[in-house]
């Protein structure tokens, strides 16, 4: 047990056992690592996921694929003949697969057998004792604190220090009359409050329908962890609203993108969110997706400067530009005119979609900012290829602990030195590649689905100390229901009935 805590915290484990050899050397069932949020019942998750890394006899790590077909995943409950459980193990390509799977009903055990040519690996089967819930499942952990211990939270995000910093405290009766006179003629809003665990909203604006993956997130994290009540504003649009100076009465806004000249306080992109909740869902591009379509081998993948994209800004002109004058660095065309159709005659034509994961045939990633910060580097940096940033005034909820020229080869944001870059990267092929491993191993430490949640709940948890009138249910706000699931219902353990009291 130790060993699979400590790779979970040490992501990947390749580091922690031997130099790695490549596929071939004969893979051991016995020695195969095995750890992961997957493996542990009280981890609920949309999908759960966890780790495999394949070892050979000699007690080395593989750094290739011993193929895609090696490892075979089964779960099964003792309690119920047939499980309504999809599973997917995806090759990384470097010696370690991911395994995900998504619960559709809960179980009072599951058994996750891990095999090798019909022969369990590591401590396989693995059992986790119930209740094992899905997603669906309403049954949120009362305690805040055991809930993040299980989560492995970490114990602060530096992002959400420095925005609620802004604070020293904060009025629910107060922005209840203020935010909406100021910004919710212009704007779109939605006003929460959480009480007892339960969600209810009131919306501002015309243009409310992204309010549903604030509302979907709301509602999955509530069915796992009881909420602290709490009221708060959160703005729908691209662009963060408060631009008063801190010096200033400012109010708390919760916006999915941050910037250097406004005082919101910045959430995971809706964009990321959602890929977390539907994982093996509604979405095909999210965090674990990417990591099994990372394009060819490193020393195989064109060494071009690749981008695709909509003409949202006007460095986006600039770089196509660039591209027409210099096709043998720079591989970038637009897939839609919107904001300057006028020009589609100068920046034209335009060229079908590429797949995103066929991005990754190409070394280096441009991020390039669209209306806001362009919300694709999560999956950028997961990729295996490295990441040249424009240097950006808007950011996300984790740049703060991305470093240059550590996770991504830093560009002016003029792309003035784009070029320059793209030589120097070119010339310098070993330090470039251990950036962009770099940068894989940040987003997949950081912008996993489990860390998502966590920074949720912290957000939501620090926010909550500061208020200083109660949070109440507004005139004009509704509940947002939970959904429900008559087919395949769970029954949470944490409920008493009154005969039981």
């Amino acid at each position: 047990m130790y060993l699979r805590l400590l790779c979970w915290f040490a992501l990947p484990c390749l580091a922690l056992f031997g130099h790695g050899v490549r596929a071939g050397s004969g893979v051991s069932a016995a020695k195969t690592l095995v750890w992961g949020p997957g493996l542990e019942a009280d981890i609920v998750l949309p999908a759960r996921f966890f780790y495999i890394q394949a070892v050979d006899s000699s007690g080395k790590n593989l750094t290739a694929s011993p193929g895609e077909k090696t490892y075979e995943v089964k779960i099964e409950s003792s309690a119920e003949q047939f499980t309504r459980i999809w599973i997917q193990v995806l090759d990384r390509q470097d010696g370690s697969f991911l395994v995900r799977y998504r619960m559709y009903a809960s179980y009072a055990d599951i058994h996750v057998h891990v095999l090798l040519d019909n022969k369990h690996v590591a401590e396989s089967p693995f059992i986790l004792k119930g209740p094992v819930y899905h997603e669906g499942c309403d049954c949120p952990q009362p305690s805040g604190s055991v809930w993040e211990d299980r989560m492995r939270c970490p114990r602060s995000f530096p992002q959400i220090d420095g925005d609620l910093a802004q604070y020293v405290s904060v009025d629910p009766d107060r922005n209840a009359r203020e935010i909406p006179q100021r910004f919710g003629q212009r704007q779109s809003l939605c006003h929460y409050t959480v009480k007892d665990n339960k969600v209810f909203v009131q919306t501002f604006g015309e243009h409310v329908g992204f309010r549903i993956f604030m509302d979907s997130i709301l509602l999955s994290l509530s069915r796992k962890v009881r909420l602290p009540d709490m009221e708060f504003f959160v703005n729908l649009g691209d662009w963060p609203l408060e631009k008063r100076k801190p010096t200033e009465s400012i109010h708390p806004i919760f916006s999915w993108c941050g910037s250097n000249n406004t005082r919101d306080i910045v959430m995971p992109t809706y964009d990321l969110t959602e890929s977390v909740l539907e994982t093996m869902g509604r979405v095909s591009l999210d965090m674990t997706s990417v990591q099994a379509n990372t394009g060819p081998p490193w020393a195989e993948k064109n060494a071009t400067a690749f981008w695709r994209g909509r003409d949202s800004r006007q460095e986006r002109l600039e770089l196509v530009k660039l591209s027409r004058a210099h096709p043998d660095a720079i591989d970038a065309a637009f897939t839609n005119f919107f904001f300057f159709k006028h020009d589609e005659s100068l920046y034209g034509p335009l060229v079908k979609h590429v797949s995103f994961f066929d991005f990754f045939k190409y070394k280096y990633q441009i991020n390039i900012d669209g209306t806001v910060a362009a919300y694709r580097l999560p999956y950028l940096l997961a990729g295996d290829s490295v990441v040249l940033k424009q240097d950006s005034s808007y950011y996300e909820h984790f740049y703060t602990e991305l470093r240059p020229w550590e996770h991504y080869v830093p560009v002016r944001a003029d792309l003035g030195d784009l070029l320059d870059k793209i030589q120097w990267a070119r010339d310098h092929d070993e330090e470039v590649k251990k950036i962009a491993q770099a940068g894989q191993q940040f987003a997949r430490s950081h912008l996993m689905g489990d860390r998502i949640f966590c920074y949720y709940y912290k957000l939501f948890q620090e926010y909550a100390k500061l208020q200083v009138t109660e949070p109440r249910i507004r005139e004009g706000m509704e509940l947002v229901e939970q959904s429900s699931d008559d087919l395949f219902p769970c029954f949470c353990h944490r409920t008493r009935t009154k005969d039981e009291l």
